[in-house]
């Protein structure tokens, strides 16, 4: 059945993925109107993590950045299909980075990097970075259930000499290169939001206290990471703009869990600056505690 929906679906996607830019967003304004105007999905998510998270903004407002949100998911949904044969000049042409330097300079110093980023702005182009680094690379992702489509997802990122590596895979592969010595960038996308009862630490996010994945602050402190934080700014429609930011070199001088937060208080800054390129259909904030006292018990488990 997996392969029955792979073959049906997949000549679809080609040839959206073929499309000249200008149809291909013609095509995302009619995923528009479909997703968000004719079945709303996840709308009332979306407009109840931004009611929480925005509680001075008025309805009217809330309204506008939820419009403009479900654009740029529609949009993010074609470039995602893009992908499949989107050449890697006109990739390079509209996902730029401003200090790629930074990350050479750690690369030519021997470092291997963590590097940091929410769901935000787009993600779907950053692995273009590889052909301006040597650096093997390597980003966690979540498998996806079906095989052949999964197998597709895998080789794409490997035309960037980048390997999409689950969870569980994650710290044998980084911990065998390091053995090897052999260095490499790891991409975490480290918003997502952890399962109450087993997170080990718990934060402000957005103003309300939820628990908060330390995967990478960990690896990091393990196997002595550089950690860097990458800020995605949308230029215009199919253009972006990232910027690295070094959070620390020396990862072991920081207290648990203050590499985590100073990520956060990164992706808020983002938020704050244009809320609408969020990934609000996530229901980040599901497992929030903003009670003081059960806000203490789980501090005081976390720090023994």
């Amino acid at each position: 059945m997996q392969f029955i929906i792979y073959i049906l679906v997949y000549p679809f996607l080609w040839l959206i993925s073929i499309l000249p830019f200008r149809l291909l967003y013609a095509f995302s304004d009619v995923l528009y109107l479909l997703i968000y105007k004719v079945f709303g999905y996840r709308k009332k998510v979306v407009v109840a993590n931004l009611k929480l998270v925005f509680p001075e903004k008025s309805d009217k407002d809330i309204k506008i950045i939820t419009n403009k949100f479900y654009h740029h998911l529609c949009d993010m949904m074609v470039e995602a299909i893009k992908s499949l044969t989107i050449s890697e000049a006109e990739m390079k042409k509209r996902f730029t980075f401003t200090n790629i330097e930074l990350l050479q300079e750690l690369e030519n110093n021997g470092r291997s990097i963590a590097l940091m980023c929410a769901h935000y702005g787009s993600w779907e182009w950053i692995f273009v970075l590889q052909s301006y680094i040597k650096n093997k690379g390597y980003a966690v992702y979540k498998r996806i259930e079906n095989k052949y489509f999964d197998k597709l997802i895998k080789g794409i990122r490997a035309k960037y000499n980048s390997e999409l590596i689950t969870t569980k895979e994650t710290i044998p592969k980084l911990l065998r290169a390091k053995v090897d010595n052999k260095t490499f960038i790891c991409g975490f996308v480290s918003d997502q939001s952890a399962k109450s009862w087993k997170a080990l630490h718990w934060s402000e996010f957005m103003g309300h206290r939820v628990p908060m994945h330390t995967g990478a602050e960990m690896l990091a402190k393990r196997l002595d990471l550089a950690v860097v934080f990458f800020r995605v700014k949308r230029l215009k429609r199919g253009y972006y703009e990232t910027t690295f930011e070094t959070i620390t070199e020396h990862p072991k001088e920081f207290e648990n869990y203050d590499i985590t937060d100073a990520f956060f208080r990164l992706v808020e800054q983002q938020i704050n600056e244009a809320p609408e390129y969020y990934l609000w259909t996530h229901k980040r904030w599901k497992y929030k505690d903003d009670s003081p006292e059960n806000y203490k018990v789980v501090k005081a488990k976390t720090t023994n």
